[in-house]
């Protein structure tokens, strides 16, 4: 016999409704003088559009999706909390939920007895709970303060009461929202052993985060959800690679569209003694097209369009990288690569082309400038344009050269 799924999920819909106040009055005066000019309009918001799911036993299955996709209403539904409006939900074995840790405990009762409270609400009978207290209290870490009330615990002490409480119950399914990291560093470390000591006993984690590093590490599979719909579903990398190019083309054309007003998000300025003047610029891909986030290593290019008002026998084109605090990530001008244009037409467009971008993920601001041989500003714009880069590996600095790593036994040759 084939073994059962720990979690189905079939035709999922869940809908919150909207109040719109709507009526002609605007003060206080009007509201009492025309009590019941008031009309209310009721309006649903669909969260979770026909949502399917299936989990396999000893699965761990991550959510992932851009705020307000529906993954922790998903969550919630899985856990109790909201009921569906359509769709079927069935959960075989004890669940567990890692959401809003704490969100059940009562401030006035201490530390101990909010234990056999929230152990009550996940099922346990007071003796097993009993059984379990001291393990619960040496893993949070709260030493005396387990019989203090919990309105005197700092945050950390209250998320760690909390966490400590949902992993000893031994669940048979883990739901896990943006909590796999709670306290201190050290108490991080024991949330992450305790994680792992799950997937290795077999039990089935149900994960929602926007941490994609943890997903690569915990995931078997990953759902990705899309304005409450599943948009892709699947092995880690692949579908994590879907999500973030969304997400890179929605930054992209906002970007885009504050590049039409750089006083609101640059810092600009521009000074010269106008002989000439750049009209317009812009930053383009391998293809030509505009864009304002890029992945590290891709091609990228800038063009100006200029016009000058006598002849330039020495125009000098420069263009400057800057990161976000203003350091120089790369410079350069076309009289340092030794780039010479004879006579040049009064209106043109100069073009910076370089075939890797290799910065490091973070924002970026370009300088453009126009200058002569001596170096006299003729057109200097500062922070003419910002753009983002975004990768998926974790190194740190400014740029990332092109590189490989190779091992050999000491003495022999390369």
């Amino acid at each position: 016999m084939s073994q059962q799924p720990a979690i189905e999920v079939k035709g999922l819909v869940k809908r919150f409704r909207r109040e719109i106040l709507q009526g002609d009055y605007t003060t206080w005066k009007t509201l009492l003088l025309k009590p019941f000019s008031r009309r209310r309009a009721k309006d649903f918001i669909t969260v979770l559009g026909g949502v399917d799911l299936t989990m396999t036993p000893g699965k761990t299955l991550a959510v992932i999706g851009q705020n307000g996709s529906g993954k922790s209403t998903l969550l919630k539904i899985l856990a109790g909390i909201y009921k569906a409006d359509e769709g079927q939900v069935i959960i075989r074995g004890r669940v567990s939920s890692l959401i809003e840790l704490g969100a059940g405990f009562h401030p006035e009762f201490t530390g101990r007895e909010n234990v056999f409270l929230n152990g009550a609400i996940l099922g346990l009978t007071k003796k097993e709970i009993a059984s379990r207290f001291d393990e619960i209290a040496e893993y949070s870490g709260l030493g005396e303060y387990i019989d203090a009330p919990v309105r005197t615990y700092s945050s950390g002490m209250y998320v760690r009461l909390g966490f400590s409480v949902a992993v000893n119950v031994d669940p048979d399914v883990l739901l896990v929202d943006e909590v796999l990291a709670v306290g201190d560093e050290a108490f991080a470390h024991k949330c992450e052993d305790k994680i792992n000591q799950f997937r290795r006993r077999g039990k089935t984690i149900c994960l929602v985060t926007h941490d994609l590093e943890a997903v690569k590490k915990y995931a078997d599979e990953v759902i990705w959800l899309d304005g409450g719909r599943v948009a892709a579903q699947g092995p880690p990398l692949p579908v994590i690679d879907a999500y973030r190019q969304k997400v890179a083309a929605a930054e992209d054309a906002i970007r885009r569209a504050q590049a039409h007003q750089p006083a609101l998000i640059l810092d600009q300025e521009r000074w010269g003694d106008g002989d000439a003047r750049i009209t317009a610029w812009r930053i383009l891909d391998a293809g030509g097209a505009e864009r304002a986030v890029f992945n590290t290593g891709e091609a990228f290019a800038v063009e100006m369009d200029y016009e000058a008002k006598a002849p330039l026998p020495d125009l000098v084109c420069g263009v400057g990288i800057f990161n976000a605090q203003a350091t120089l990530c790369y410079g350069v001008n076309t009289r340092i690569d030794r780039q010479v244009y004879q006579n040049p037409p009064m209106q043109g467009t100069l073009r910076f082309e370089a075939q890797r971008l290799d910065l490091l993920q973070g924002t970026y601001f370009l300088d453009i400038a126009i200058h002569d041989k001596s170096g006299r500003d003729i057109d200097y714009i500062r922070q003419a344009a910002s753009f983002a880069v975004r990768s998926s590996v974790g190194d740190e600095g400014v740029f990332r050269p092109p590189h490989a790593w190779s091992l050999r036994p000491l003495g022999e040759a390369r």
